[in-house]
Formats: structure tokens, sequence, C-alpha cells
């Protein structure tokens, strides 16, 4: 690596961050799109019925960025991450309808995490990684936000880049990698069934055992306690809080991937010392 001061790789991060943020707002929008499109063409196959004439939606490389409303596509200066909204007044520049809040938010925290990675690793294979690692967590997020899904095209991935990291190893062994990722699918996989056969209902998705699965190939079986504790407190307080606000009804299930997500990123940055000042505290010493 080029020998240039942490600040600078920080900064370039942060700006880099912003820019792949606008590209995960693609991802989030248009992926679970493709997805449906492929299973109604799926099911008139199995049915044996005539292929679809409805254009398929737009693909997330190849198709320009363009108002979702008036569908007019978006000039450059319109795509600046983040500065492009704020210029526009969070409004289209053709059809003046309101933009979500969605684009800048998830192009500033993409910076902003992609920061800290950097001043977390420093300018190295490790951050290249994290930054892979934080980038995907952002979009299984997005995703599970608006659709409920975790999307196998991302969680997968990211499991089975854990388990080749760990061959290296980068952050655990191979054997921790894979003790991990069984224990934690198992896990969640295990609380559904229960939760099933005593409620009838389901109290989670799949795609939840996969994503735990996949943070615990990244970081290990140690990692797992303190990330469904972490990701049920960070539930609770958020879940209450938009109850309270009356933002959302409590009858209606809210995607738990974003939890697991964030506790997982939290934990993957700063498990070390939250491990530590806990034996501290304790006087595990």
């Amino acid at each position: 690596m080029p020998d240039m001061p942490l600040v600078v790789w920080i900064a370039f991060a942060g700006v880099l961050g912003l820019l792949v943020g606008s590209f995960l707002n693609v991802v989030i929008l248009r992926l679970p799109e493709r997805m449906a499109a492929g299973w109604r063409q799926e099911a008139r196959d199995v049915l044996e019925l005539e292929a679809d004439s409805t254009p398929l939606p737009p693909g997330i490389v190849c198709e320009p960025s363009h108002c979702p409303h008036c569908k007019h596509p978006l000039s450059a200066r319109d795509n600046i991450p983040l500065l492009g909204w704020l210029l526009l007044g969070g409004r289209c520049r053709y059809c003046k309808t309101r933009i979500s809040i969605q684009y800048p938010l998830v192009e500033l925290l993409s910076g902003v995490l992609s920061a800290v990675i950097v001043w977390k690793f420093g300018p190295s294979w490790a951050a290249l990684a994290g930054l892979v690692f934080t980038w995907t967590l952002i979009a299984l997020s997005g995703i599970d936000v608006r659709t409920q899904l975790l999307p196998d095209q991302l969680t997968f991935p990211l499991l089975w880049l854990g388990l080749l990291l760990a061959l290296l190893p980068m952050f655990v062994s191979a054997p921790s990698a894979i003790i991990g990722a069984a224990i934690g699918y198992l896990s969640l996989w295990s609380v559904y069934w229960l939760f099933k056969l005593i409620t009838g209902k389901e109290g989670m998705g799949y795609g939840d055992f996969k994503l735990l699965a996949a943070l615990g190939a990244w970081m290990g079986p140690v990692s797992l306690l303190p990330m469904i504790l972490l990701s049920s407190l960070i539930g609770a307080l958020v879940g209450g809080s938009l109850i309270a606000l009356r933002r959302h009804d409590h009858q209606l299930p809210m995607p738990f991937g974003p939890f697991i997500a964030a506790a997982g990123w939290v934990w993957f940055v700063a498990g070390d010392g939250l491990l530590q000042g806990h034996m501290h505290m304790t006087g595990l010493r």
C-alpha cells in the first residue's frame, strides 16, 4: 500500500463509501423487483403458461438511473451522492415529486461506516474485506426494511466469503468459521421452530438464519451470543420507539435482519473492546 497518512485513507474510504452507497440504493430498489419477475416467470414455466409479455424491471448495472415516478433519466449532477439530493431540495428536478429520504441516508451511512472500517483496520486487505462486509450488510438491511426479504443472492456470497477468508486466516480460523456458520444457522432455526410449535406463527424468516450463519463465518462462534443479545436489544429499542411514536402497528411484523446486521457490524468493529470492557466490569480478567 502507498505510504500515505491514515487520515487520507479514512477520507478516501468515506468518499468511496458515498459513491458505493449510491449503487447500494440501486441494489436495494431493483434487486427485489428482478427477483419477483424471475419468480413469476418460473411459476409460469411450471404451470406451462405462455411467457409473460410484461417488460422486465430495470437491471441493476446496465440501465441508467431515473426518477421512479416520471421515469425521466437523471443527469450526472443529480446523481452526485448526498450532494445531488441536497441541491435538488429532496425533489425530482422534472416532476417535482419528493425523493425518498432513503437515498441520502444510505449514501451517508455507507460513507461513514466505510471511513470507520479503514480507521479500524488501516489501509490493509482486512479493511478491503471489511468494506465488502459493510456494504453487503447495508444492502441486506435496506432490502429487508422495504420488502422483508434477505436475498440469497447476497447472504450466500457473504457466507462463502467469510469461510474463504478463514482459510488465510484473516479474522478467525477455518474451524471457528465453520462452527460459527453452523451454530449461527441452527440457533435461529431452533428458535424459529420452537416459536412456531408453541404459537403456530412464524417469528422470523429463513433469511435471518442465513445472515447469522454468515456473521458466524466471519467472526466465529464466540460472537454469536453477544450479537443475538445486541440485536434483540436494538430491535426492542427501535420497535418500542416506533410504536410509541405511532409509526408502526404492533400487530404488523417487523424485519429482524437490520438488527442482526447492525449488531454484527458493531461486533465486527468493536467486539474485542466490548468483550474486554465487560470482563473488566465483571472482574473476569
